[in-house]
């Protein structure tokens, strides 16, 4: 499972003009589900997101996590992110899971956020997404949970 986690002074999902989900200071996480992925992958991504360290403490250095910092959190879901991009000049899907199982997954790591974390929003599943965002820093890490780990 794939997060790309983004640092944000704010950041917002809108689908069909409607603004669905929206935090302001917080993470900004797209996640992506690839073949073989399970419960396990997504409960170890979570965990990460939840405590990886991105804010700074008192003197400077990236030595606090979402948690400490009870920032927001917004899940958007994104395919494209399981993409293999090896070779060639266009992506090709065959790592991503099958629809059915990545939206399965992606409800089920969004749950288990709204139970741990006071802050959640979400993109919408299989929807044409419009995210904005103010990156701050910029800070962007990719985190993987391979699958079958």
């Amino acid at each position: 499972m794939i997060g790309l986690l983004q640092r944000v002074t704010e950041a917002s999902v809108t689908v069909a003009g409607e603004k669905i989900g929206a935090i302001g200071t917080g993470l900004l996480v797209l996640i992506g589900v690839e073949k073989g992925d399970g419960e396990t992958q997504a409960e170890r991504l979570l965990e990460r997101v939840l405590g990886y360290r991105v804010f700074a403490d008192q003197g400077g250095r990236m030595n606090r996590s979402l948690t400490d910092v009870a920032g927001g959190l917004l899940l958007v879901p994104q395919f494209t992110l399981a993409a293999d991009t090896g070779k060639g000049m266009r992506p090709g899907f065959s790592p991503a899971a099958a629809a059915g199982e990545s939206e399965r997954l992606f409800s089920w790591i969004l749950q288990r956020a709204q139970q741990r974390h006071p802050v959640v929003a979400s993109g919408r599943f299989g929807a044409d997404m419009k995210v904005r965002l103010t990156n701050d820093g910029p800070v962007t890490f990719l985190l993987r949970v391979p699958p079958g780990t």
